[in-house]
């Protein structure tokens, strides 16, 4: 029943949006803008860029509304919207490269994760802390969901890009946790 009215309260916003209601406007930014902050400062390693990034992304929000057809999740509609608002600058920027394709030498290297217990922040420092094509194809992959088919199209890379850039981005990542786990905890 919630999950109704809650809808219906999007729908009724999107509709006031889409005339140019600059208070129902208001509330969608308000509503999505926390979240949308987040998936944009995952791309970016500024703070401030990425709200840059945000701010232009609702821009095209609100007028893009009339293409948002009521399909799907409005949330995973304007999340789309901010990924490729990120990817942009990144390629604006001149930041977003990547190697060419190689070998994966051991696949099961490739699936491997280490356990840790790991803050949050800690966490973003070590995502920020990889090179620009490595970050954007990693976090699409493992935090967006996208499939490298689909990242190969976003970012005009080839699929076997796409999976070289994620493994080299977990290998990197793996070598951060090991570093944490040897000064936290003198281990291995």
């Amino acid at each position: 029943m919630k999950l109704v009215s809650l809808h219906k309260n999007y729908e009724r916003l999107i509709s006031k949006a889409r005339k140019n209601d600059r208070k129902a406007q208001h509330e969608l930014y308000e509503m999505f803008s926390p979240k949308m902050l987040s998936v944009c400062r995952q791309y970016l390693r500024n703070s401030e860029e990425a709200e840059e990034v945000m701010l232009s992304g609702f821009l095209k929000v609100f007028t893009r509304l009339s293409s948002y057809k009521s399909e799907g999740s409005f949330e995973g509609w304007i999340r789309r919207i901010m990924v490729n608002e990120a990817i942009s600058r990144l390629r604006a920027n001149k930041k977003l490269l990547f190697q060419e394709a190689s070998e994966i030498e051991n696949s099961a290297q490739h699936v491997a994760y280490i356990e840790t217990e790991l803050e949050v922040e800690e966490i973003q420092r070590m995502i920020d802390s990889l090179p620009d094509g490595y970050r954007t194809v990693f976090v699409l992959y493992a935090v967006e969901g996208y499939k490298h088919s689909e990242i190969a199209e976003l970012l005009q890379i080839s699929e076997s890009t796409s999976k070289t850039q994620l493994f080299k981005a977990r290998k990197l990542l793996q070598q951060h946790v090991k570093k944490v786990n040897i000064l936290s905890y003198g281990t291995h």
